[in-house]
């Protein structure tokens, strides 16, 4: 997705620095490391998309049915 927008001069200076830092190509690279940082240290899990798909594809599965608890204490025990 391409989008134009107005960054601030300091903020634009901080994405230079981790644009430098990490030796990236340009800033809109510079954006996704530290939105990606952003989600990773400050997102719930439930929300971050790896979660979701995680989630996602483990109701696909076919799961196994128990009649009452006791049974499946009595599988995981």
């Amino acid at each position: 997705m391409k989008a134009l927008i107005d960054i601030p001069k300091d903020v634009n200076q901080t994405l230079h620095i981790v644009k430098i830092q990490n030796d990236l190509r340009n800033k809109a690279e510079a954006i996704s490391l530290v939105v990606k940082a952003y989600e990773k240290d400050h997102m719930e899990p439930e929300l971050r998309p790896d979660f979701v798909e995680k989630i996602r594809k483990g109701e696909k599965k076919k799961g196994i049915k128990f009649k009452n608890v006791d049974e499946l204490r009595k599988r995981h025990s």
